[in-house]
Parts: C-alpha cells; structure tokens; sequence
C-alpha cells in the first residue's frame, strides 16, 4: 500500500499481507498511524518516503545522491516532491517525482512498481538529467520499510567452491551494508538479504526478502535506527564519475525484486520460483554430461569418442565439450580470445565430434568465454587496448587472475569481434548449447557499461540463434542472479562436485532459483576439488534435484556403476516435469548433519523427497 496524498514524496505504508480490497477505513488509519514526535529530532512527524533524504529529515542512508556536474557543495539539501501518478492497472504504479538543489531543477526520477501474480515486488527506477550543465548520479537505490518485529537477519556468503554460505544474526542500529566490487556479484554474493521474526525457519516465521537482479557491482543490506525505522535497500554501486548524464540523458537503474512470506522461507521460495520460471527463457532440460573433470584439456578425438559412446549409452541427451578446444589452449595459461578450433588437436575442425555426437541423437554443446582474454594469446597481440589492464615494466595493473583480463565490451569493435566470431562458431557445428564461462573479477572503473555490454552481447547472440541454450558459469556460481536469469536457461552452481558441499550450495541457491535452472552434476567416485570419496547412491540423489548431469570419465566406471547411472538416467526423465513445476519443501532439522529437501507437484498429486 503507497500513500501518495499530497505532493510530498509517497511513502509505502504497508508490505505484506493481502489486504484484499481498500477500504476508506484503511486509508483513515494510515493517516492516523504517524508516529508521535520524538524529543529532540525534527518537528514532523519522521516517516521516511521511498525516495528519504535529509531534506526530510532523514538521517539514515540516503536513496538519491547527485549533484550538479562542475557545482560545489550545495548549501541546502535536496528537495523533492511528486510531479505525476499513473496506475496502468491494479498491480502496478509509477511515480514521477522531481528533485531541485539550489540552483534549480536537478533530476527527474521515475520509481515504478509492479507486484506480479505469485505475490513478489519489483521496483525499478530511473533518472534523467535536468540540470544544463548535466548531472553527476552518485546512487539511485531502492528502500523498502520492514516492522521492528523483523529482528533477524539472514544473507550470504561463500568463496569459491564454497558458495551460499548463510550467516544468521540480529538486526542492530545502524547499517549493515554489503559492498560487492568484483563486476559481478561474487562466490560471496549476499544473494538474498532476508529479515525476519525471530528464530524463522524454512517453515516457519514472517520474512522479507530482496534479490538485487544485477550482474555487475551492488551495494545491499539493512538499516535500522534507533527510532525503530527499519529498512532494506539495494543500489547498483557506483563509482565515482561512473554515471554522469548529460541534459536530457537517462540512467536506468537495476532492478530490486522483493517477496514477502508468513510461512518461513519455503514460502518466499513458494512466491520466487514461479516468478523466475516466468522470467527465465523457455527450455527443454536434458540431460548433460560435460567433459570437463573426465579429460580437462586432454583433447583427442580419440579418447573422446568412447565417451560419447559411452554417454549415449546411458541415456545422455547433451554432450558439452568443455575447456581446451580452441587455438592454443593446452592449459589455462593462453588462448582465451581466440575462438577458433585448434588446427593440431582437432585437424578436421569439430565436425567428427560434432557429427558423432549428433548421430547418437545427442544434442551438442560448447564451452566459451567471451568476456576473457589471456595476454598470451594472438586477440592480446593485435588488439592489447581492449584489455581491461595496463601493463607496466615489472608488473600489470590489474594482476591477472587464472591468468586472464577481462576484455571490455564497452570497446564497439570488441563486443562486435566477440559476436561474429560466437555467431561463425555457432553457424558451422550443430551446437545448440553454449556454457558461458567468466573466471575472474573485474576490477574496474567501467563495471556499470560493462554488465549492460554483457547482457547486450548476450541478447544480440540468442536473437541471432534463438535455439541455442546458455548456462552462466563464473568459477561456477559467483553470477547466479536475476539479471542474468533474464538471458540464460541454466546456472553452473559451483565448480565443486563433491556431493557433500553441494547439498549446502543447492539447498541455500534453491531459495531463489528454482531448482531446474541449477546444474549439478554427478562426479567422480574420489571428487576432484576436496579429495572426499563418496558413495555413488549419495552423488546420484544430489545430482538429482536440479539441472541433472554427468562430469565423469565415465568410460572407467564399471559395470554396476553404469548399471546405477543409467537407472539414475532414467529417473531424471522420469520425474522431470516435476522436477520443472513442482514446490520445494524443506524442513528445520537441528543441526547441520540432515537435511531433508523435496519437490511437491502444484495439486499435491506426488511427491520427490529425499
């Protein structure tokens, strides 16, 4: 509910419950339930407005900062008031509101909401420049009123290998912020900041969550002031300089998605999992198996056709060759940039892997990535301002990581290298699936125009090849978000196949993202990342909820082990559309050494628990 009496800036009065139809009852309370006026604060009613700043005398973290390009401080502060209401329907409004300094009209802001059928907010917001000699746009955030009664506090964090790390504790005064500077949002992403009452569970509780859908840099949290004004926030961050618009010029912000839920956080998934399988482009989800942990980049066409061999055998219906197909690359050292087929490793080109693949009715898949460049590689050489680095005579700035830059597709000629070469590829070999890989931060100043490059390269390609599905992988899953759930029909969730890691990783990741849109494969007996051996019975039950798929040299299984895994085959495409439409449930079990996870068809007609 958004009370936008008057000309003043509105304020959202209620998040929550459905409060059905509105009654003029409901609007005399929302009048009559200001907050009394404190000894020594301002002498108004302090009820902060989605747009709160000093200049109504908010103290807290400030949603709009912008000034003048070229002014000096401004003497007073902002002021701004509402200029227009539209409401197109019932489950959407968009407010015009305009923001003056001293010198006159500075910025028109547009905050726009919608609330979708599941039940889950989205606020996107803009600014266009009114000031003549342009503005400098510091931060555009959105911020969103909780109830004292939200005490705890749950996000995340992770590094790699070890994503969707929870870390629970109490809201205290002041402001918990999560800065994200890697142009992406990291193996330590907060992924979903959740308040709620306290001791909330999966079951149980009232909770409030926000999911910033952004792929570049962010800054998330809580605020809470000891006059018991409690809010979540979410901005894209900016540096300094980053956004300055011209007049007339427009800065749209990412957008924040919210969801509400009086049933525990089973509930927000209840409300987030049909709204991202809305979001995410439609697809069909076969099963995978990728060569990565069977042969690295051992490439041979003759070790490699026993393995499509033996894939087809058990059932597989997507054969991704990973890393080491391309010029150069015989370890991650070099190469990256240079997306055509190595001439020694594979002298005819993919076309017999390819070919071999397809005429075992298999689907064939490739491995990229795009936005990377290895200084030793022939696309460093001939374009070396295109790196997103600068060398130096005893070291570059930044270090490459896994010895790699990033190449800036803010560069016109960069992205459009990048799209034909994708486009040559994708044109002459029957691949119909890309694993869109991005191994390293971004430590930039241009992190803003680079995502929004990204996505751009992105839509150009699968507006060009609408048949071929992508998976965002980054080091596995440091680029699992909405932003990128927009473009992409599949996540890489973690690098790690170790089966115990992953039921942390999938169980947290499966908050947000439905578990269809989360690849999780079956790896080898001892798993290559942790050296824990695990039983095949536990490796195959993991792999089963989600994304399934394969990353095993299965040609060294035996004949009860292939036995397993082609069952396991069979009950993926089995339980399939349930696994594509059904609810997760879970449960609160003491301690971390259980869990129990299932998926609920929509009527309740059956059920998946393990």
């Amino acid at each position: 509910m958004l009370d936008a009496r008057g000309t003043a800036v509105p304020r959202l009065a209620h998040w929550g419950h459905d409060l059905g139809a509105v009654e003029p009852t409901m609007l005399e309370l929302v009048a009559a339930a200001l907050p009394a006026v404190a000894p020594s604060s301002p002498d108004l009613p302090l009820v902060p407005s989605i747009l709160a700043g000093p200049a109504e005398g908010w103290s807290g973290f400030p949603a709009l900062v912008a000034h003048r390009t070229g002014a000096g401080p401004a003497r007073l502060p902002m002021r701004i008031h509402r200029t227009a209401l539209t409401q197109p329907d019932d489950r959407s409004v968009s407010i015009e509101l305009l923001a003056h300094d001293d010198h006159g009209p500075l910025l028109t802001v547009g905050w726009h909401a919608r609330l979708s059928p599941e039940g889950v907010v989205v606020i996107a917001l803009d600014a266009r420049a009114e000031a003549p000699e342009g503005v400098d746009l510091h931060r555009l955030a959105a911020t969103l009123p909780v109830p004292a009664r939200a005490s705890d506090l749950l996000d995340f964090s992770g590094l790699w290998a070890g994503e969707r790390r929870p870390q629970r504790g109490t809201v205290r005064d002041g402001l918990h912020l999560r800065d994200q500077r890697r142009g992406r949002p990291g193996h330590d992403a907060p992924f979903l900041t959740v308040l709620g009452t306290p001791g909330f569970g999966f079951r149980t509780g009232e909770v409030w969550a926000l999911h910033h859908a952004w792929s570049g840099n962010s800054t998330t949290g809580v605020e809470s002031l000891p006059t018991g004004h409690r809010r979540l926030l979410a901005a894209e961050l900016l540096d300094p300089a980053e956004i300055v618009l011209a007049p007339g010029e427009t800065y749209t912000a990412p957008e924040t998605v919210l969801a509400w839920s009086n049933a525990g956080l089973d509930g927000l998934s209840d409300r987030l999992h049909p709204f991202v399988r809305a979001l995410t482009p439609p697809t069909h989800r076969p099963v995978v198996l990728n060569t990565w942990e069977a042969v690295y980049f051992d490439h041979a066409l003759d070790s490699l056709l026993p393995l499509v061999a033996a894939a087809a055998d058990l059932g597989i219906e997507r054969f991704v060759l990973d890393d080491g197909w391309f010029a150069g690359r015989t370890d991650d050292r070099r190469a990256l940039g240079d997306w055509t087929v190595d001439p020694e490793r594979w002298p005819s080109g993919l076309h017999p892997l390819a070919d071999a693949v397809v005429a075992r009715g298999m689907e064939f898949g490739l491995w990229v990535e795009p936005e990377m460049v290895s200084p030793d590689s022939r696309l460093a050489r001939e374009h070396p301002e295109w790196m997103l680095a600068e060398a130096a005579t005893d070291r570059q700035h930044p270090p490459t990581w896994r010895f790699q830059h990033t190449l800036d597709l803010t560069v016109d000629e960069a992205r459009a290298h990048l799209l034909a070469s994708l486009s040559a590829l994708l044109s002459e070999y029957p691949i119909t699936f890309l694993k869109w890989d991005h191994n390293r931060d971004q430590h930039a100043g241009t992190a803003a125009a680079h995502t929004r490059a990204v996505y751009g390269l992105i839509d150009d390609l699968r507006a060009r090849f609408p048949h071929v599905a992508i998976e965002s992988c980054a080091s596995g899953g440091a680029r699992v978000d909405l932003g990128m759930a927009a473009r992409v029909h599949r996540f890489w969730t973690s690098d790690t196949n170790d089966a115990l890691d992953r039921q942390r990783i999938q169980r947290y990741s499966g908050l947000l993202m439905p578990p269809e849109l989360l690849g999780g494969h079956v790896g080898a007996p001892r798993a290559h990342i942790t050296g824990r051996t695990h039983d095949l019975s536990f490796r195959l039950a993991t792999a089963l909820f989600g994304s399934a798929g394969i990353e095993w040299n299965v040609t060294t299984a035996d004949a009860a082990q292939l036995d397993a895994l082609r069952d396991w085959v069979a009950t993926v495409k089995l339980v399939r559309p349930l696994l594509t439409t059904g609810r997760t449930v879970r449960t609160d079990e003491p301690g971390d050494d259980r869990y129990v996870h299932g998926l609920v068809a929509p009527d309740g007609s059956e059920a998946l628990i393990a």
